[in-house]
């Protein structure tokens, strides 16, 4: 498996981990999906920087 595909993954299993935190928790500026969300967003920005490279 490629690194892409494995952050590709691993951006899924992050995305169905944040929605069911919101589903759970009904608020979303509770602390747990807050950092479920940043810790999605750190994945999304490490894919777009190997997007980049790859591109060049």
């Amino acid at each position: 498996m490629s690194e892409m595909d494995e952050i590709l993954t691993q951006i899924e299993d992050l995305r169905k981990k944040l929605n069911m935190l919101i589903k759970e928790k009904h608020i979303l500026l509770d602390p747990k999906v807050i950092t479920a969300s940043q810790i999605l967003d750190s994945v999304l920005n490490e894919y777009n920087e190997i997007a980049k490279k790859s591109d060049k």
